[in-house]
């Protein structure tokens, strides 16, 4: 039977946030590891997304958005905006540093944000990585249209599709839209596999569930059908046999790693962001 997890809300700043992982019933879902829905949040000209300069090891973050726009700029010297479709996607590895705003143009007029931020936790082996940076435009990602159904492989592989996207373990994530009637597989019976309804209605397992509804697959549970026209986002991957810990923004297979990156963001250790160097969130 599919498991519906359920989303806590949080109030970062102003931007309404539903958070679904980590959750006490699965702290992990293939390598996802934190899920977020940012918004739907409207903002008053001269407010907005200000989230300061922070930091990040053993993960790789993903954005993708639906409305609006956010403004990246990171240690790398990066320096980009983020539009709906588009693939965000910054790996961490053993220490990168970034912060998420807007431009003039956006934060001087009244705006909207509605969007996913996911992350990744990278395999025990891969966790000290040289951090790196991938924006792909969503034209250039994989899609698949049929019947009724039209899908974006976001990131990974799926349904003989593969995202150009920089992966460091088996996954999926897939934007689907369809109409009623439409029935989805799910890409692979080996991997765990979750869905988040943005809109409409799904019957999975013999339940229904509708938009906002996070539900995680069971075995045995091969795809879901859509009872009303609507949108979705599936995701998942191979298991990890090991969950890290996640404490902050840190994700290491060790409290001891966890500790140093603390010590290290306090005492100034880590990168700064070029352009975007006057501030920065305490731990």
């Amino acid at each position: 039977m599919p498991i519906p997890l359920a989303s806590k809300e949080h109030d970062l700043g102003g931007l309404t946030v539903k958070r679904v992982l980590p959750h006490m019933q699965k702290k992990m879902i293939g390598p996802f590891i934190f899920f977020d829905h940012m918004g739907p949040s409207d903002f008053d000209a001269g407010q907005g997304i200000n989230v300061r300069p922070h930091p990040h090891i053993g993960l790789s973050t993903l954005t993708y958005l639906f409305s609006g726009s956010i403004l990246h700029r990171d240690s790398l010297g990066n320096h980009l905006e983020i539009f709906p479709g588009d693939v965000n996607w910054m790996t961490a590895g053993k220490g990168i540093v970034h912060s998420e705003r807007e431009t003039f143009e956006v934060r001087a007029n009244p705006h909207f944000i509605d969007g996913l931020q996911c992350w990744v936790a990278l395999p025990e082996n891969l966790c000290e990585l040289e951090p790196s940076f991938q924006h792909v435009k969503k034209q250039n990602l994989p899609t698949l249209t049929h019947e009724g159904v039209m899908m974006r492989l976001v990131v990974g592989e799926a349904y003989g599709m593969s995202a150009p996207v920089k992966t460091y373990s088996p996954m999926f994530y897939l934007d689907i839209a369809a109409c009623a009637d439409s029935e989805i597989t799910v890409p692979n019976l080996e991997q765990e596999t979750a869905v988040y309804i943005i809109s409409g209605e799904i019957e999975l397992g013999g339940q229904h569930f509708g938009k906002g509804d996070f539900v995680l697959f069971e075995q045995g549970d091969e795809g879901f059908t859509f009872t009303q026209a609507g949108r979705v986002v599936m995701l998942g991957g191979e298991r990890f046999e090991q969950v890290p810990h996640i404490t902050w923004n840190f994700v290491a297979y060790s409290k001891e790693r966890i500790n140093q990156a603390i010590e290290d963001w306090r005492a100034g250790k880590f990168p700064s962001v070029p352009d975007d160097n006057k501030e920065f969130i305490p731990y």
